[in-house]
Order: structure tokens, then C-alpha cells, then sequence
């Protein structure tokens, strides 16, 4: 279904630390989602092919 999608399991301190990548986010250009226990952060990155004037 996701064709670039990539999970990493690490074992950190105890704990899984879960990284992401390619499932989340479909309209960014890039985006990762990490967990670890109850935490968990969505980053995203979008750019346009042209730069903008100014």
C-alpha cells in the first residue's frame, strides 16, 4: 500500500524507540513519525520546484 514506507524498532533506554518514514503525511514531500513510550512526534517537509520571488 506504502510503496517508500520504512519502520525502524530500537531498543533505547527500555524502551522501543519507533521511527517512520513514507506512510504519513501523503501531501508532504517528506515526512517521519517517531515514537518513544507516550511520546510521539510528526515532522513534515514540503518545497515547491520553483523558487519564490523575493
Amino acid at each position: 500500500m506504502y510503496e517508500n514506507h520504512k519502520k525502524h524498532v530500537i531498543n533505547y533506554a527500555g524502551k522501543e524507540l519507533i521511527i517512520e518514514t513514507g506512510k504519513h503525511a501523503q501531501l508532504a514531500n517528506g515526512s517521519c513519525l517517531v515514537r518513544y513510550g507516550d511520546t510521539v512526534v510528526l515532522s513534515t517537509i514540503t518545497a515547491s520546484k520553483e523558487p519564490r520571488p523575493g
